[in-house]
């Protein structure tokens, strides 16, 4: 009895030795250091772009993964920028790269490498390639991280009130930091770019001019450039900057000329107000456009004479287009709304869909001027049933025309609105109306290859407007929307 005691208590202590050898011996294994030139690190990426990095503005911090699959522990000898002028590196949180050398990095373990950019400016109007390298040196190896960026010098705007007329060119682009206030002219050339900082704003009160080119158009966006993850740039994120604002009081005309101009990812795209009823109402041009992604409005018109055409108006939180006074002509133009989920399955805006119409006429105001409205040949579509709401008194009785559209709306029983095509729940109209992260899809507004959109409009009118927004001819067979499909 007592041997068989003493027997398991013996081979107890033998069965605890031999565990804790097989716990200390993979735990030795890691902390040794290998020196054999067989093993290598690896990096979470090869090559870590950055896009347009604003000269004397560093950008976000990015991160990379340097890891040591290996069982052994490897020492590496040195790191350092090939250059070293351009991009800030901050290694396992150490800052100081003379603290770098002989860094160890265990058996299984990994180390963070933090890299953001910051480059000085360079004296000229055209971007620059900025490329770097960041080498790891050990046992006879090299792993290089590969860097890269693109500089451009921009001219800065702050807070200004100008009371004179302004001309922007597009020598460089513009940074804009605060609200502009233009209370004379502004003209804008084409192929400027704006990049408007967290509640910037512009405010006319004068005319405005704003006349880019197809092949030159005039941006105006949110200024980060970087990503929220890699497959989500920040341009994806809606609500960046405030609006572009054209406000309109006292007698004297004013007029506002938008061509080939896109206004992304802020709160309003295009508004503009008149305290006047009665004529003169200023108005508004645009042609060739794209307001997109807006956390509020897309373009609102309130007692102000406005022609559309060839225009995207797409994702906004609120209405696409808003009408309230005046008269208004639309024309082959896209009214898409698809924002937020579940079109949109990653919460990257700031605000969520309200449930009101792509486009809302609005004839029920008490002060307003007098009204009428015209479409022909546009797509009006979106997560409502009803993307099109046209409120009057006495809607029968209300001035204009519906002609040769795809409207995503209960078929109006009334006698403006003639051969247009209604939406069925079967039919996909556009290439992609959903932005899928992960596989790397944005929306894509061109016609499906069987939209039901394709060769519905009128004839007619589509002989004034001859190609869509990107040239393509549709004389023969004209397509509604602003994207005519290309055989």
């Amino acid at each position: 009895m007592r041997f068989r005691q003493f027997f398991s208590l013996s081979a107890l202590v033998t069965v605890l030795f031999f565990l804790n050898l097989a716990v200390l011996i993979p735990s030795c294994r890691e902390e040794q250091i290998s020196y054999d030139p067989s093993l290598r690190l690896t990096l979470s990426v090869d090559s870590l772009p950055f896009d347009t990095v604003f000269t004397g503005y560093g950008t976000s911090t990015r991160r990379v993964v340097l890891r040591n699959t290996n069982a052994n522990a490897l020492t590496i000898d040195s790191v350092f920028l090939r250059d070293g002028r351009f991009f800030r590196v901050n290694l396992d949180g150490e800052a100081d790269d003379t603290r770098w050398r002989k860094l160890t990095i265990r058996g299984g373990d990994s180390a963070y490498i933090f890299v953001r950019a910051f480059i000085n400016p360079l004296g000229q109007d055209n971007p620059l390639i900025i490329t770097d390298e960041l080498l790891f040196r050990y046992n006879g190896n090299q792993t290089v991280l590969r860097l890269s960026a693109i500089g451009q010098d921009v001219t800065v705007l702050r807070k200004a009130d100008y009371q004179m007329s302004k001309r922007f060119n597009a020598n460089k682009p513009y940074l804009v930091l605060d609200t502009l206030i233009f209370r004379m002219n502004l003209t804008i050339d084409p192929g400027a770019t704006f990049y408007m900082h967290n509640n910037a704003a512009i405010f006319a009160l004068g005319n405005v001019s704003a006349l880019g080119t197809r092949d030159k158009p005039i941006t105006i966006r949110g200024y980060r450039t970087d990503r929220l993850f890699d497959s989500v740039p920040y341009a994806y994120a809606s609500g960046q900057w405030n609006g572009i604002y054209m406000l309109h009081e006292g007698s004297a005309p004013r007029t506002y000329t938008f061509r080939y101009v896109d206004v992304l990812s802020g709160n309003v795209g295009v508004f503009c107000q008149s305290e006047n009823t009665v004529a003169p109402l200023p108005s508004l041009t645009m042609e060739g456009c794209r307001i997109h992604n807006m956390s509020v409005y897309g373009v609102v018109c309130l007692n102000t004479n406005a022609t559309i055409t060839n225009t995207e108006v797409s994702n906004c939180a609120s209405y696409g287009v808003y009408l309230q006074g005046g008269n208004h002509t639309l024309v082959h133009n896209t009214i898409a709304a698809y924002f937020g989920y579940p079109y949109t399955n990653l919460n990257i805006h700031s605000t969520g869909r309200e449930d009101v119409a792509a486009v809302f006429i609005n004839n029920l105001s008490k002060r307003m001027a007098p009204m009428q409205t015209y479409m022909y040949n546009n797509i009006v579509t979106g997560a409502r049933t009803n993307s099109l709401v046209l409120a009057a008194p006495l809607p029968e009785q209300y001035i204009g025309a519906f002609r040769g559209n795809y409207l995503q709306a209960d078929t109006f029983r009334l006698p403006q609105f003639t051969d247009n095509v209604y939406a069925c729940d079967s039919d996909t109209v556009f290439v992609n109306n959903y932005y899928l992260y992960k596989e790397y899809q944005y929306f894509d507004f061109h016609l499906f290859d069987r939209s039901p959109a394709i060769g519905i409009g009128d004839p007619d009118v589509a002989a004034s407007y001859p190609a869509d927004r990107e040239g393509t001819s549709r004389i023969e067979r004209p397509d509604a929307g602003c994207y005519q499909r290309k055989e």
